[in-house]
Order: structure tokens, then sequence, then C-alpha cells
């Protein structure tokens, strides 16, 4: 019992937070628990609601009661992921499952999951997913959590849930929204890009005119200035599109690949031939070093994308007759892969945002550069699904180096989490 009031006391500090931080910030609507009951007999295992009130028990008791009020579930499980604390918060959110014998409980997979991760990383560990409820194939909408699990102790591990479901319901209908939209928008914009091209060619000036001492036809001159910018522009506004659909499909409109080995040899060689034409117009030397062989666990055609972006953006900000570098560093667990660049920087006040969508660092230089805001936050999304994350270093002009880290052995984990919800409003670029 002192170690359970010993995590009680840790967790009223952590209430607190919690109930102060992500409730009021996150305005969530679920109601709040009833506390009825003032001991519950699990599996055996007996938990005290409402110890004594004097002296020492009665701090005990407060912390309890504290707990009990939260709207956060929270669960505390032990070395063999046995919950020894549990709130009512928690059951209504439906963390608890029978257990093996009759009589005992057991917690949510996905909470054992949680905990087995940061017992073995000492790191804690934060995901926003969402739970079926009801009975398979019901028309119910989904839990949606973000849970956050910490460690207390060498054995004990905390879980708390808040109730997200709105939030991740609205990030579906603007994803959704985003994703049809853009579809939509698909086919008037190639009928444009063909319209152009078909501009172009008829208002070619001749060989034999242009070699001529003669004055072209101005008119003709003007109306071929005008096919090659609706021609750019919507070549734009097709990349735009497109990567409107994929960052809407890396934030779980379909679902995530099984993980496969991925020849990072492959994914390099690819890189440097998709942004060739682009680093040859700027004289842009694109360089590798790093040892051969190595692998990443993934999807072959998004590390590409991640990577060849990273690459991309890094071209599009660096001045002519310099220099992109791409370095690769591995070890038992990870692959590191750097893209450095000696273009402008990133300002401090900026780095932090960059990976936010439709976010640009230079608004001066967003149409110069010609990008769509999107390339980094699809790079966010790519590392993060795969299990990875994304980082950059830079200072204003000294260049700047991006650091691309993915999983270098398959997951260990036996249970996959639900898919994650991605409920930012912010956008990417530079």
């Amino acid at each position: 019992m002192d170690l359970v009031y010993g995590i009680l006391l840790t967790l009223v500090a952590l209430a607190v937070g919690v109930a102060a931080g992500v409730l009021i910030a996150r305005a969530r609507r679920s109601p709040g628990p009833d506390v009825t009951d003032s001991r519950h007999h699990e599996g055996g295992r007996a938990i005290d609601t409402e110890p004594p009130h004097t002296g020492k028990h009665s701090m005990k008791g407060l912390g309890r009661k504290s707990l009990d009020s939260l709207r956060v579930g929270v669960v505390v499980l032990d070395a063999e992921d046995h919950p020894v604390l549990v709130n009512p918060a928690a059951r209504a959110m439906g963390l608890l499952r029978s257990g093996g014998a009759p009589g005992t409980i057991a917690a949510h997979p996905i909470l054992r999951t949680l905990a087995g991760q940061v017992r073995r990383t000492g790191v804690r560990r934060e995901v926003e997913l969402d739970l079926p409820r009801g009975r398979a194939g019901g028309a119910e909408a989904p839990l949606g959590l973000h849970l956050r699990a910490v460690a207390l102790n060498s054995t004990h591990v905390a879980v708390e849930a808040a109730d997200v479901t709105e939030s991740h319901r609205l990030a579906r209908v603007r994803r959704d929204f985003v994703a049809n939209v853009s579809h939509e928008l698909k086919t008037p914009i190639g009928a444009l890009q063909l319209l152009a091209e078909a501009l172009l060619d008829a208002t070619e000036v001749p060989a034999a005119e242009a070699a001529s001492d003669e004055d072209p036809n101005e008119d003709l001159l003007a109306a071929r200035r005008f096919a090659e910018r609706i021609h750019n522009e919507s070549a734009r506004m097709g990349r735009l599109v497109n990567e409107l659909l994929e960052l809407s499909r890396l934030q779980g409109a379909e679902p995530l690949p099984t993980p496969e080995p991925v020849a990072v040899d492959w994914v390099i060689a690819e890189v440097i031939d998709r942004t060739r034409t682009t680093a040859s117009a700027k004289n842009i030397e694109v360089v590798y070093s790093g040892p051969k062989g190595a692998t990443v666990y993934g999807s072959d055609s998004q590390v590409a994308t991640a990577v060849t972006n990273l690459v991309e953006n890094a071209i599009a900000y660096s001045g002519d007759d310099t220099k992109v570098e791409l370095t690769l560093r591995q070890d038992d667990d990870w692959i590191e892969i750097d893209v450095a660049d000696q273009g402008i920087g990133i300002a401090p006040h900026d780095v932090d945002r960059i990976f936010e969508r439709f976010y640009r660092a230079d608004q001066a230089r967003s149409r110069s550069t010609g990008g769509t805001g999107l390339g980094l936050a699809i790079v966010k999304h790519i590392a993060t699904n795969h299990g990875g994350r994304v980082d950059v270093t830079s200072s204003l002009g000294d260049g700047s180096t991006f650091t691309l880290r993915l999983p270098a052995r398959p997951p260990e984990a036996p249970l996959p989490l639900p898919t994650a919800i991605e409920i930012e409003s912010g956008a990417a670029g530079r």
C-alpha cells in the first residue's frame, strides 16, 4: 500500500496539470464520471477509493478523490501490466477488459503496448488514436483518445487518456473535404494544362520568321507569353493538388502499408534521379556519402518521397553553383539521413513552424521558389507514420541540415496501434 500511496501522490500533481492544461485547453465535451462505489474488487485485488480520513490516510483519500473527479482516464500498470490503480473515467472509456481468469480484469491491449514501449526505452510516449466501441460493424463512431504513458518508477507506468472524439470527427470532416475538393480539381487543372500546351504549339514562331530581320508578330508573342504563364501556373496548381491528396492519405484516409525492408541505396539513387533536372538548372551538385547496403523498414515509395522532398527543398532555397550533401548514419535500431544545403538558412523563430502545412519562413520568396508549402508537412507525416521523426538545425545565412530518422529493424510490438489521427491545424513549407 505504501507503493500505491506514493503513486497516488505522484498522480495528484499529474492529474491537476492534465485538468488545467489538456482538458481546459482542448475544451473536451465528454461528460464527467460519477463516483458511486467506494471500493472495487478486481480479480482479488482491492483498490481503495475512500480510505480513512486521518493523517497520511486523509491525504491519500484526498488524492484519490481528486483523481476520481477528473474526466481524464488514469490507469497505473505494474511490471506484469496488471492495473493497480484505475479511476472511473478510465472505466467509462473502456480501457479495461476481462482477464484470462473469471472475475479478473486486464488493461486494454493498447495500454499494455504503450507501457511496454515506455519500459523498454525509458521515454514518455504520446499518441492519438481511434478505438472502436460497441459491437463490430456497429454504426457508433469510434472513441478518439489522446494517450500519454509515463514511467512512475522502474516497474510501474501511468497511462492517462483524454477524450478527443470531437476533435477527431472534425479532423475527418476537414480531411475528407480537402480530399474530395482535390479530386474534383484534378480534371479541370489537367484540361488547363492541355489547352496551354495547345496554345504554345499554335503560337510558336516559325523558324524562318525568327531567323529573318522582320519583327515577329507582337500579338503572337503576347499570346505565347500568356500561354506560357497559364501552363506554368496550372502545373503549379497540379502539384499542389497532388500533394494535398498525398497529405490526406498520410493523415489516415488510407491504411498504412505493412512495413517492409527498403534498400537505402535504391532510395538515394531514386532521389538523385528525381532531382537531377532541378539541380542542373541551378548548377547545384547533389552528392552522397555513407555506408552501402543499409536498410530501413516501411514503404519504399513513401521513404523516397520524404527524402526527395528534403532534397528539393534544399535546392529551392540554395543559390546557384552550390552543393547539397546527403549523409547516412546507422546503428542497430535507426537509420539517419542528413540533407545539408548551403542556402539561406532558417531564422530561429521559424524553425519550430516550418513543418506546418503552408507555412513559409520567407513569404517574399514563396512564388519565386515555386513550392506548394506542403513538402515538409509530408516529410513529417511520413516520418511519424514510420515510427521515426524529422529534425532540423539551421541559422540564417549558413544553410540548413534536415535529419530524417527511420527504423532500421522491423517493428517489435506484436500489437499495431490503431490509425493515428492528425488534428493539427497548421501547415509546412519554408
